[in-house]
């Protein structure tokens, strides 16, 4: 980041590039924090101080799963210090592991989705084959977001805030899994509730910059379509079709 030249008429104001980079470094390592802590309630019982590795996981595919998605959460905050601490030349190298990651997380998820298929494995309250088009809409977001942001790798403000929103749409099994009953097994609350994420997102815009970045607007608004869009979708006798074929492959 560009640092701004004080106006020499006045050598006493601050650099506004270098102001804004510490309140970058501090919401987003904030957030990054906030994040893991929501994955961590959301998955302490039944994954992390279950043993990880000896959790009642039902599949070994579960178990890849949830090792790569942590693994991606935990990246997310490192990721994010490393840029605090000026470390941006390691930030970058882990930059395309962590793309790569990504790609092996939209492999898993999708496998993790459908083995939960099989299994009947998702809401209990809901359809299998309904219940199916959450994981992979949210899957099909986190890629799309992901992408764009590594395109956008050398743009840092619309970098961090794709990531950040492709990471939002990763929350809403961590949430629904909350000891509270207004969210738990409820992903259609869970889904409201992580807009939490993006509206503080767009609350800091509006107070750093006085204005939304159009990174956070059309992410924002691309997430929030596709989740309201997709139970509309899922509930069609094309959605059950498409369900029932991969069931019966999968099987």
């Amino acid at each position: 980041m560009a640092t701004a030249v004080a106006h020499p008429s006045n050598p006493a104001k601050p650099s506004v590039g270098l102001a804004g980079r510490r309140y970058d470094d501090l919401f987003f390592s904030a957030m990054a924090l906030l994040i893991l802590a929501t994955v961590f309630v959301g998955f302490a019982r039944t994954y992390y101080l279950a043993g990880v590795f000896q959790a009642p996981l039902p599949s070994l595919i579960i178990h890849l799963h949830g090792a790569a998605f942590s693994c991606w959460v935990l990246l997310l905050v490192t990721q994010a210090t490393l840029v605090s601490a000026g470390r941006v030349d390691i930030h970058r190298r882990l930059g395309i592991a962590g793309f790569l990651l990504a790609c092996l997380m939209v492999i898993l998820g999708v496998l993790a989705a459908t083995d939960a298929l099989v299994r009947s494995g998702g809401n209990p309250h809901m359809d299998p084959k309904v219940f199916y088009i959450i994981p992979i809409t949210d899957m099909l977001v986190f890629a799309t977001l992901v992408f764009f942001a590594f395109r956008a790798r050398f743009n840092p403000p619309a970098h961090k805030r794709l990531i950040l929103v492709a990471t939002v749409a990763l929350m809403i099994a961590a949430i629904a899994r909350w000891p509270l009953a207004m969210v738990h097994r409820n992903p259609i609350r869970a889904a409201l509730f992580s807009y939490l994420f993006l509206l503080v997102l767009v609350a800091y815009d509006l107070w750093s910059t006085r204005k939304v970045y159009r990174a956070t607007l059309w992410a924002g608004a691309f997430l929030i379509f596709v989740q309201q869009i997709r139970m509309p979708i899922g509930q069609t006798a094309a959605w059950r079709a498409f369900a029932s074929w991969v069931l019966s492959h999968a099987r």
